[in-house]
Order: C-alpha cells, then structure tokens, then sequence
C-alpha cells in the first residue's frame, strides 16, 4: 500500500466540511503531505457566493497557523464528477458526511456513495470532531489476501492509534445448513471450526511484524457485518473504521450496496474506505495536476 503523499479535502464551507478541512491538515502534517482544499456545493445548486475567496483567506489562516503549505483549487464545483477527477492526482480524499435528500440521490445514490465508485485512492470520510491523532481504529477483514494490506495501512495512517481487528462471521453458511435439515449438532460443530479457523488468521494477522508498531486487539462478531462493526466501533469508542473496498462492474455497483454504503449510514466515527485496487498518484498524474493548475490558476 502506497504512503500518503498527497491529499485533497472537499468542503461545502458548512461546519462539518470545514472540519474535514482541519482533519485532512493534520494528516498531512503527519505525512508529509502536500494538501489541497476544494470547494464543491450540493448537486445542481449555484456555486456559493464569494466561495473562492472564502476558501483561499481558510487556507492562509490554516497554513499560518500550522506551518503547512496550503493550496486552493480555484473553481467551485457541484458535481461528484468534478471532484473524482481532481482526486486522481491524490493519494486520500477528505470530505465531511453529508446526506443529500434530493430525488438524485435517491435513484444515483449519495454523493459520497457515488465518489466510492469512481475514485481509486483513498476516501476517509469524517463524522467526528478532530484531534491531533485517532486515538483508537478499528480495521475490517474478510481475512482473504488484502486483509494485511489494510492493518498495515491502518498502523502507518495514525502510529500512535491502538488497532482492533474485527471480523464478522456472516449467518448464511448456518442457514444454508437448516434450510438443508441438517441436524443442530452438525450446524453447531460448522461453527465452531468457523470460529477457530478465523481466530487462527486473526492471531496471524495481529503478530505480523509492522502490526506490533502498534497495540493490535482483535474481535470477531456474527451476523450482517455492517451493523456489527457500528456496534464494534460503538463498544470500543473508536474514532476511526478502516473497511477495504472491492471493485465491481458498474452496474453491479449501483445495484448493491457494499460495506463502506451501509456502514456510512450507521456507524459515529470517521471511516477510511480503501479500494481493492488502490492507485498512488504518479509522477505523470502529479505533473497534469500542476499542468491545470497553471492553465487555471491556484490559490
């Protein structure tokens, strides 16, 4: 998994927007990174008025006060195509949840939900209020090939952050058996192999080398797997989930809701989506973004 090099935050100049702005400062102060901010009001409605200008005297006051290197995307957007595409050139995208109830959003899907299926970096998207660092996170595995990826991605995201691994065992391989007539007692000893099987890889997975940067826990849970990571995250007062995200054909990601979806829609803490095929941003991309910004202009 690529390190962070560069990160873009999109506000609406709301409350919340402004603070996924502060969040995305502070992980590029952590990083290294260089930062961007861009404005992007709700779908179909004017760009705000003055909201250029708005956003450069931010980023003059955020760059005096932390001692980081701001710059502005000069053109105001409204619309979730704009703003993949300048995320290309980024390694995370920052934006604030917010819900649009606009009969767009109903049939395309939430902005956000819309920005998952388009972008191949990094999306965190922020619910809370933020601190220096993420005191707790709680990463999701499916316990397949990409789940070392993410709890390594997780520890070097926030170093000093405590790490709980959690896995969800999912109810239909037992109701397969019962619609089947198996007896209880077969179902019940298919269950108890799941757990040791994934109690196994969740041990392997929190000793692993890089892991013990950071104090690592783990829980597995049963049941529809966004519902038991909003209690997880509840339980453990953690500020930040970390879910992966596979990649679909279009159509079959507008049909179904993934994870990161559902989760978005219950859970009270920030939730980094990391998309299966994750692109860093490229010197070649890094240098059509600085192409546009001279043809356009920055703040």
């Amino acid at each position: 998994m690529q390190n962070i090099q560069s990160i873009l935050a999109v506000t609406d100049l709301s409350i919340d927007g402004n603070l996924a702005m502060e969040r995305a400062a502070r992980l590029a102060l952590a990083h290294g990174a260089t930062l961007q901010l861009m404005y992007a009001g709700p779908a179909g409605s004017a760009p705000r008025l003055g909201a250029a200008s708005h956003l450069a005297q931010l980023a003059r006051e955020m760059s005096s006060r932390l001692g980081l290197a701001v710059r502005t995307v000069e053109r105001a957007v409204n619309a979730v195509a704009d703003i993949a595409a300048q995320a290309r050139s980024v390694d995370l995208l920052v934006l604030a949840h917010r819900r649009d109830r606009t009969l767009g959003a109903r049939i395309l899907g939430q902005p956000v939900e819309r920005l998952l299926r388009q972008c191949r970096c990094l999306v965190l998207v922020t619910r809370v209020r933020p601190r220096r660092h993420y005191e707790r996170i709680v990463v999701a595995v499916d316990l397949g090939p990409a789940s070392q990826r993410l709890l390594e991605l997780a520890g070097r995201f926030d170093a000093q952050a405590e790490i709980a691994l959690f896995h969800a065992l999912g109810e239909g391989h037992e109701a397969k058996l019962r619609y089947a007539s198996v007896s209880e007692a077969v179902i019940d000893a298919h269950l108890r192999e799941r757990l040791h099987q994934a109690r196994v890889r969740m041990a392997g997975l929190s000793g692993g080398s890089d892991a013990r940067r950071n104090r690592v826990m783990s829980a597995i849970g049963r049941g529809d797997p966004a519902r038991q990571l909003a209690i997880q995250q509840d339980y453990l007062r953690a500020d930040l989930v970390v879910i992966g995200r596979p990649r679909r054909p279009p159509f079959a990601q507008w049909l179904c809701s993934s994870l990161a979806q559902r989760l978005l829609g219950c859970v009270g803490s920030d939730v980094l989506v990391v998309p299966e095929d994750a692109v860093a941003a490229t010197r070649p991309r890094a240098k059509q973004r600085l192409d546009a910004e001279r043809a356009v202009g920055f703040g």
